[in-house]
């Protein structure tokens, strides 16, 4: 059988043939291509010629191609159209690559002469780049048991691969509760409040489940506009209660002992390499790169945002108050009643903008941007295969017309999709034999979708996501490194968040929505009297969700700074660790950490705090450039050049200087904010 994950893809720029690919093809594949790639592991290992930087540690970069080109399809595939097949496989092959890379970062004959390099790397003449690939390669074999003994090899494999088959399961149980329920409403009376577009989205699930009526989701585009707009309180409750106890039901979907032997493990692995904490081992190579610089952090930022989110809650709490509720503000209230109160502080909601933010829109507006910023520019291609019949293809190409890159757009939600959004790649960035090759980037959201009668009219936090995720790709797309473990957003985890977020700063700024928000029938430009509100509202609440942030991120903290094994409930735990942020009345039958896939699932264990440090990042960078203007394109070549070419080439805070000028500070951050530091 001819297997095309195993042979040179003949398409355009070599993109993966998605239309050929089997489920059946993966674990053969990967296989295989774990032969090949130990082959080539066996190779460096045994060269008689002494270690040098090019024999042993380029040389190591340069293994796995084909493994690497098959597992991202996998991986990616499992987040963006999944089936309970690919789920399946995913969880026969993640143990062996595990276990292949256990048997890399624990081969004593490479570690030695990986070893010898970086003990000679004084001596040697290495340029920046060479430097932090031999510092990277060492760190990573170090904390994959390289230097242990062989007992302790041996729980190392155990852990690290049950740790792989954990996190797994972990997302599987997030994604089988969220398209399990559905909330099935056969009254009208029960959609007052609710926006037209809403309701008619609801008639065509519950059509498509072949039901009458309406039905809500807990995915995004159904969820939050229900929690913002429904009239009936006990049907928010309903919904909240569903969307924050997923994988918290005593079933074979419950995520609680998954969450505790996560971190137990963790912890395990933490103290076989001679760690104390989680936290101290993989906070060595961040900017803020031990956990006292983390938690400082946060408890500063906390010291700003507290008595804000309290004067927040307060201020919602009188409005509801005044407008029919009784007694104490809860959770299933909060977006409501905030909602009404910015449409009758603002006279601007959701609903308001949404004729103006259509996604095709947006889209071009988007790709505009960045040829106004960088000289780029974006082509539809028709021949590029896609995994789904919604993805969509863009040849990217630099201002002197060469190509830069592939870009995948997937914009909607369904069943196989996980919730959220997220910049991936199909291939990373890299230089061999001279030869530039340019990475495959995709983009995936769960955008509302179009209809009969609408087009994908957004809300303003879904403008704000597009520019997020289109960050991040401009990042892997105009990475310009040698190394593939470098290019790109490979970077400190709380690095790569910068990108991202400082592009989010555009759907704030006139000059930009006055481009491309046009009402969808009218062609009316949106007025500039909502634009001032967009701007003014933007620090609406600012109080209640930076505390709500730093919830997530002691939380995080608290999960990878035990010293002793988790043995408590795990609600006693997490309401130990949220406690100082708390500001709710407390309920027992929901919980956070069940659902925190991007620390027990994803890679921001002990990281989750990068979101609020790339703030202060990214609102220093970009008041340095709204000081030169907001399409100033020297500053953002300056940009392109130091930060986003670069990835993971140098130091963040050396990039990050070289681009600024100087340090960050959070007065920026504050200031935009609307915090102050009493």
């Amino acid at each position: 059988m001819i297997n095309p994950l195993l042979q040179k893809w003949e398409t355009q720029y070599e993109a993966p043939p998605f239309s050929k690919i089997e489920i059946s093809h993966f674990r053969p594949a990967v296989e295989e291509a774990i032969k090949e790639a130990a082959a080539e592991i066996e190779y460096i290992s045994s060269n008689p010629d002494l270690p040098d930087f090019f024999n042993t540690i380029d040389a190591l970069d340069r293994t796995g191609e084909k493994l690497d080109r098959i597992t991202s399809i996998l991986f990616n595939l499992n987040n963006a159209e999944t089936s309970d097949e690919l789920q399946a496989a995913a969880r026969e092959i993640s143990p062996l690559l595990t276990r292949f890379s256990n048997d890399i970062t624990l081969n004593e004959k490479l570690f030695a002469r990986i070893k010898y390099v970086f003990k000679k790397k004084n001596l040697i003449s290495l340029n920046r780049e060479e430097e932090m690939l031999l510092d990277k390669y060492h760190r990573n074999f170090i904390l994959g048991g390289a230097g242990l003994r062989k007992k302790e090899k041996t729980r190392f494999r155990e852990i690290s691969e049950e740790l792989a088959q954990l996190s797994l399961k972990f997302e599987e149980n997030i994604l089988h509760d969220t398209n399990a329920f559905e909330l099935h409403l056969e009254s009208a009376d029960e959609l007052q409040g609710l926006p037209e577009n809403i309701v008619e989205a609801a008639s065509r699930e519950a059509l498509s489940r072949g039901k009458k009526g309406w039905i809500f989701t807990l995915h995004a585009p159904s969820y939050i506009p229900f929690m913002k707009y429904c009239k009936k309180r006990d049907l928010r409750k309903q919904m909240f209660k569903a969307y924050s106890s997923r994988s918290f039901h005593s079933d074979s979907h419950d995520n609680r002992k998954i969450a505790v032997k996560i971190a137990n493990l963790r912890l395990e692995l933490s103290n076989i390499l001679g760690f104390n904490t989680f936290s101290d081992l993989v906070l060595n190579d961040r900017m803020l790169d031990n956990k006292e610089k983390v938690l400082s952090f946060l408890n500063d930022l906390h010291k700003a945002a507290y008595p804000a989110a309290l004067r927040d809650y307060a201020k919602i709490e009188e409005y509801a108050n005044a407008n029919g509720h009784s007694g104490k503000l809860e959770r299933w209230d909060w977006a409501f009643y905030s909602e009404k109160l910015r449409e009758d502080h603002f006279n601007i909601d959701d609903e308001t903008l949404r004729p103006y933010f259509s996604l095709n829109n947006l889209e071009e507006a988007v790709f505009n941007l960045a040829s106004s910023l960088f000289g780029i520019s974006f082509n539809a291609v028709e021949n590029i295969p896609v995994y789904h019949q919604e993805v969509k293809t863009w040849e990217v190409l630099d201002s002197d017309g060469s190509f830069l890159a592939l870009l995948y757009t997937d914009y909607f939600p369904r069943k196989g999709k996980g919730s959220g959004a997220w910049m991936t790649s199909y291939r990373e960035q890299y230089i061999l034999n001279g030869k530039d090759f340019r990475p495959f980037i995709s983009i995936v959201t769960n955008f509302t979708k179009p209809s009969e009668n609408l087009p994908s009219l957004l809300t303003f936090d879904e403008v704000k996501t597009f520019l997020h995720e289109f960050g991040h790709a401009l990042h892997g797309m105009f990475s310009k490194c040698t190394y593939k473990s470098l290019s790109g957003t490979n970077v400190a985890r709380d690095f790569v968040e910068l990108p991202s977020q400082l592009f989010e700063n555009y759907a704030y700024e006139k000059e930009w929505l006055a481009l491309w928000a046009r009402h969808y029938i009218t062609g009316e430009t949106i007025p500039g009297e909502l634009i001032e509100k967009i701007k003014m509202s933007a620090t609406f609440n600012e109080g209640y969700a930076c505390n709500r942030q730093l919830s997530f991120g002691f939380l995080d903290m608290a999960w990878h700074t035990i010293t002793s094994p988790v043995t408590s409930d795990i609600e006693e735990f997490e309401s130990a660790a949220t406690g100082l942020t708390e500001i709710f009345p407390p309920i027992h039958d929901i919980n956070i950490s069940v659902s925190f896939a991007h620390i027990f699932g994803g890679g921001y264990a002990s990281g989750y705090y990068g979101y609020k440090w790339a703030e202060t990042l990214d609102a220093d960078a970009f008041n340095y450039l709204k000081g030169k203007g907001v399409f100033n394109r020297a500053i953002m070549t300056s940009f392109r050049k130091n930060i986003l070419e670069k990835g993971g080439c140098d130091n963040p805070m050396s990039l990050y200087r070289n681009f600024r000028g100087q340090e960050p500070t959070i007065d920026a951050f504050l200031e935009r904010s609307g915090l102050t530091h009493s």
